[in-house]
């Protein structure tokens, strides 16, 4: 059974998730402040955290930061009141995997939810999924979300993992910004090539020997990116 935790701190909110979600199958903790969202968040594993952003004590933003930098995978989708393109590409480049601007309906949150515990960074072969595969710099393991230089574990965000699981599906192959934003993000998702060409900055600086004269991750100028293995 999966696991989610929601962190929302308007109530009637929080238990009408909380009673949908468990409704769905779901196993369901909650929290209904940043502070305790937070401590949950790095001291327990879940499959799924739903993250409001403005809470009282901590935003969302500041956790979903915070989490990433300890090295917490877990997908978050953040739950928003605010539309603005700024907050979304804010909230994407601190970690999350996906938003959803309030008020939402519960099926659009359901389909966000089973869309995002459907992908996963694997590379649709079995054998390969299990191993540890060099990425420059890095070993990675897609099946386990873990990545190693030297023996010293690297911190990959979820959504790290599933760009290099794609692009390495497609090793030696020009991948365009729209198909990564598609497969990777969902077919509906409302982002920027922006946001895409930072993700590749990022995963570049953490896999490459000289990011600025990348060898792995190159750009195809006009179109995409190119994984050379």
């Amino acid at each position: 059974m999966k696991k989610i935790l929601i962190v929302e701190d308007e109530l009637p909110m929080l238990k009408g998730l909380k009673d949908n979600l468990e409704i769905e199958g779901y196993s369901v903790d909650t929290a209904d402040n940043g502070q305790t969202g937070q401590e949950k968040i790095l001291n327990n594993p879940y499959d799924l955290i739903l993250l409001d952003v403005m809470l009282p004590h901590i935003s969302g933003f500041d956790i979903c930061k915070n989490a990433r930098n300890s090295g917490v995978t877990t997908p978050i989708i953040l739950l928003t009141a605010k539309g603005e393109e700024i907050d979304k590409v804010v909230g994407l480049e601190l970690g999350a995997d996906d938003y959803i601007t309030k008020p939402f309906s519960l099926r659009e949150l359901l389909a966000r939810i089973k869309a995002i515990l459907r992908r996963a960074p694997s590379t649709d072969d079995d054998k390969q999924a299990g191993k540890n595969i060099r990425f420059g710099k890095l070993l990675v393991n897609f099946k386990n979300y873990e990545a190693t230089q030297d023996g010293v574990p690297v911190k990959l965000t979820h959504k790290e993992f599933e760009i290099m699981a794609y692009l390495y599906k497609n090793a030696n192959k020009t991948v365009d910004r729209d198909e990564l934003m598609s497969e990777v993000w969902g077919i509906d998702y409302d982002i920027t090539t922006r946001t895409v060409d930072n993700f590749i900055v990022k995963l570049r600086h953490k896999i490459e020997a000289d990011p600025n004269n990348p060898r792995l991750i190159l750009t195809v100028h006009g179109v995409g990116y190119k994984l050379v293995m």
